[in-house]
């Protein structure tokens, strides 16, 4: 049971709960704003002479007869065949976090477990790489690409964003590896398991929740990247963000804006599922680092 300066209302809780019920709704209108005038003509959501026509569509209803209409949702998915660009970035996002976790792993946790300085010195080395701007990274990628015909197509795209995205997942896992004493491994390995046994059924476990969270901030980049994408890819084979770029082009054509307005939508709703279906193991991954031998 609560005592009663437990369950005293004092004026710096208010003040909390105010702040962060403000921060909420500053950091969630521009979504549900999104959210509601995707289902408006772009003389609604775009007014200049009544902001108030995004709330209740009046031309809206003069255009469609109703409030609500889904011509930017039908546009975007079947005129401009947007689900391609989903099959795309599905297809980039899973093999750019599958082989960046594999290799983010194996090599974390042999940096961890290297009693070499030469690990510092990797690691230094993957940091500084990390924090070169990606445009700087992908210049360098085009003349090969082009000179050996490969570029624009999904493959080559895949090891740029790996290849962005591994120093991080290196440095990630390999901190999450060093909390993990190495009592485990030489305990699994004095009970007949290989290194490679031990790795696999004695820490991969325990560090489960590190290898979700990393995967997740892997899954981030590739899905919302739009430097790299945007110049390795040719227009055919187009993710998600470049996509929603080229509907709205150098000039903004009528009906087109909308058609992004619903492809953003369409792009951001996926990211809320996710984060609330892995939300449990992304606050055991951030807040690991209690386990003891």
């Amino acid at each position: 049971m609560a005592t009663k300066a437990q369950s005293r209302i004092t004026p710096l809780t208010v003040i909390s709960f105010a702040f962060v019920a403000l921060w909420l709704l500053i950091a969630a209108f521009p979504f549900f704003w999104t959210f509601w005038g995707s289902f408006k003509v772009q003389s609604d959501f775009f007014s200049k002479a009544d902001w108030q026509n995004a709330i209740y569509g009046v031309n809206t209803i003069k255009q469609t007869g109703s409030a609500f209409t889904f011509d930017g949702y039908y546009g975007a998915w079947v005129t401009e065949e947007f689900w391609r660009n989903v099959i795309n970035t599905g297809i980039v996002v899973f093999f750019t976090v599958v082989i960046s976790l594999t290799f983010g792993t194996l090599g974390g946790y042999a940096l961890a477990r290297s009693g070499f300085r030469y690990a510092f010195w990797l690691l230094m080395a993957a940091l500084v790489f990390r924090a070169m701007p990606h445009i700087t990274l992908v210049s360098g990628y085009l003349l090969p690409f082009f000179e050996w015909n490969i570029w624009g197509i999904l493959p080559t795209t895949i090891i740029v964003l790996v290849a962005i995205n591994q120093p991080f997942t290196l440095w990630m896992l390999h901190s999450f590896f060093l909390n993990i004493p190495k009592d485990m491994d030489e305990s699994a390995m004095v009970d007949g398991c290989t290194r490679f046994q031990a790795f696999r059924h004695v820490i991969i476990p325990v560090m489960w929740p590190g290898v979700i969270t990393t995967g997740l901030f892997s899954f981030l980049l590739a899905y919302n990247d739009f430097a790299v994408t945007a110049m390795l890819l040719s227009s055919e084979n187009e993710t998600i963000i470049p996509a929603i770029n080229s509907f709205l082009g150098t000039t903004q054509v009528e009906g087109k804006v909308m058609y992004a307005v619903a492809a953003v939508v369409s792009a951001t709703a996926p990211l809320f599922v996710l984060i609330l279906f892995f939300q449990r193991q992304i606050v055991s991954g951030l807040t690991a680092g209690a386990v003891k031998g």
